[in-house]
């Protein structure tokens, strides 16, 4: 019997089939290699796009990058804006923990209730009234009240670094120093908006200018903060080895298919080679031998 050729025993139905469900499977592991690729670089692009964008720019207002009520997205946190308002001094807290200059101490957060955003108040036309945004006015080292806590009065102009807002911890508040200011954990809009008010920013501000100006460092007052930057700027390696890992699936599935195809070539041309293309068959009868086996 002649050998059958390859590319009829490959278009067999079944193999076709699985061919198919190989081809998806491949190109479905590609596609998601290459989306978990992209999130291994997403923040080194992030943090470049940052840097490009500061590079000569002037503080824009703050409700043209986003708006009261929205979500901020990962584009426009430390970008440097200005906003007006006024400083609402009976909701000052203090958020622990946090450090500078390897020393720790607490951040000052005090609600603005602003009056512009570069908008004119379109920004916030269509919510219940004007909004207040969370400002980090610089760090200090003890959460005991001084002269220097005290807020600007009036109406501010201020300008600073966009920053995400932080995810509530869950911890009871620690209470706070004799004399002090409330201290909180975490600068959780969610949470501030049930003591401050609403409509509230998803975010916050860290101040680096003031007009007028609050207390200095130098006469007790916050210490200016560095310019946030995106954590993580790096390629995020646990992203990368999901991308070779999808990668490594999609292979994989071709080298199952592939070995199906032999498998299949190889019973194929096994049959061939037998009487009728078909298996020998146990002789029956006297010539059988005992169970079966030659006689």
């Amino acid at each position: 019997m002649p050998r059958p050729s390859t590319a009829r025993a490959l278009l067999r139905l079944p193999l076709l089939g699985a061919l198919v469900v190989a081809v998806l499977a491949v190109a479905l592991c590609v596609r998601l290699g290459i989306w978990q690729l992209d999130r291994a670089y997403e923040r080194a692009d992030l943090s470049e796009q940052h840097a490009a964008a500061e590079v000569g720019a002037q503080p824009v207002g703050l409700g043209t990058l986003v708006a009261p009520q929205s979500a901020m997205s990962g584009d426009v946190v430390g970008r440097s804006v200005w906003v007006s308002g006024t400083y609402e001094p009976e909701g000052q807290m203090l958020v622990e923990g946090r450090a500078l200059d390897g020393r720790t101490g607490y951040l000052v957060l005090t609600p603005l209730r602003v009056d512009d955003d570069g908008t004119g108040g379109a920004s916030w036309a269509d919510l219940s009234g004007s909004p207040v945004l969370p400002v980090v006015r610089g760090w200090v080292p003890s959460a005991s009240d001084a002269p220097g806590l005290a807020v600007p009065t009036g109406q501010v102009r201020i300008t600073g670094w966009l920053q995400a807002g932080e995810a509530t911890s869950g911890r009871p508040a620690p209470a706070p120093a004799p004399g002090g200011p409330p201290v909180t954990d975490a600068i959780s809009t969610a949470s501030l908006v049930n003591l401050w008010g609403g409509p509230i920013w998803d975010g916050y501000l860290v101040v680096t200018g003031s007009q007028p100006p609050q207390v200095a460092a130098a006469d007790g007052g916050p210490a200016a903060l560095p310019r946030p930057v995106v954590e993580g700027a790096g390629v995020n390696l646990q992203s990368l080895f999901y991308a070779v890992e999808w990668w490594v699936f999609g292979l994989f599935a071709l080298a199952l298919w592939v070995r199906l195809a032999r498998d299949e070539l190889a019973a194929a041309r096994a049959g061939a080679e037998q009487p009728g293309g078909t298996a020998p068959r146990p002789r029956r009868g006297k010539d059988a031998g005992i169970a079966g086996l030659p006689g």
